[in-house]
């Protein structure tokens, strides 16, 4: 039976791996003009509440608060955006970093709206959902093998792959676009760039808006997936988190952050078996890859040589 193949633990695993793909995502897009964010955690506590909030005491459905989540911390990223033009290098990271800071104190102190550092409970569940309107409409998921719990793990991630696959073919375009191009000159020389004609403000900060969107987006994700925030779930160790996805699996290459956030979401929960040590084996793998590869497991040099691997396999089969 189906029901015997699913083990809800490693469909949840796969949710997490999901929503951090998208979070390695946000990063990506602003690294990929030259600016180095550490804000992701802030927008992603913004996404989270928001939609939480909206769903939770205005009965929106799921989909409007996630929309709305990622709107939001979209809207803030512009604003965020604007006044950090001036800013490059560590000096944004500072300065994002401690944005998402603020964001996390806001969201502890403001006790009367976010319940403060208890957080909030009672989040609509995007698989629970799943499964009463499956109920709803006549369908039971033991008609096909399946409990409750397994059916609505494996609802949830595969609209979370959907809505990856989704994200990586809309990037995959937008490289190859104006935009991307322009992303691609600000971040190699941002003054030859500007003397080409390319508007520096508008591709900055759309860059930077674009990764507030994507985070926001993440956040409500989880928020909807988990059922329980609370904003210890976004200080800035999410941060660090999140900008070592890019690093660790490469951040000039779209592949990279992919790789890098199914890699460190999986490591932690392969090491389980020697769980006192698995931090320390997970800092030591990062310190080992600073050491020996510090531009990330997966360049553009890698890429152009499996794809020219793949091109003379593909030519001496013909032959």
């Amino acid at each position: 039976m189906l029901g015997d193949l699913i083990n809800p633990y490693y469909l949840q695993v796969g949710s997490f791996i999901m929503i951090n793909i998208i979070l390695g995502l946000s990063i990506y897009i602003t690294l990929s003009s030259g600016q180095l964010s550490l804000g992701s955690a802030g927008f992603m506590g913004i996404g989270a509440y928001t939609s939480a909030l909206l769903t939770i005491n205005y009965d929106l459905p799921i989909i409007v608060g996630v929309i709305a989540g990622a709107l939001v911390a979209g809207i803030i990223g512009i604003l965020i955006g604007i006044p950090s033009l001036r800013l490059t290098g560590v000096y944004l990271a500072i300065a994002t970093l401690g944005f998402g800071e603020v964001m996390r104190v806001f969201l502890v102190n403001w006790e009367s709206v976010t319940k403060g550092s208890v957080g909030l409970s009672g989040i609509p569940q995007i698989g629970r959902e799943l499964l009463k309107f499956s109920r709803d409409s006549g369908f039971s998921p033991m008609s096909i093998g399946l409990k409750n719990n397994q059916f609505v793990y494996l609802m949830v991630l595969l609209i979370l792959v959907i809505i990856n696959i989704l994200l990586i073919w809309f990037l995959i375009r937008q490289n190859k676009s104006r935009v991307g191009r322009a992303f691609a000159a600000i971040k190699m020389d941002e003054k030859a760039a500007e003397a080409m004609g390319i508007n520096i403000t508008y591709y900055k900060v759309l860059s930077f808006a674009q990764g507030a969107i994507l985070s926001g987006f993440a956040g409500a994700l989880f928020a909807h997936v988990m059922g329980y925030i609370s904003p210890a779930d976004f200080s800035y160790h999410r941060a660090v988190d999140i900008l070592i996805y890019a690093v660790f699996g490469g951040s000039e290459v779209i592949w990279g952050s992919i790789f890098g956030a199914a890699f460190m979401t999986l490591l932690p929960e392969v090491l389980r078996f020697i769980s006192e040590y698995r931090y320390l084996i997970y800092g030591l793998v990062l310190v080992l890859m600073m050491a020996f590869r510090p531009q990330g497991i997966i360049d553009v040099p890698l890429l152009q040589k499996l794809h020219l691997t793949k091109r003379r396999s593909k030519h001496g089969s013909k032959n």
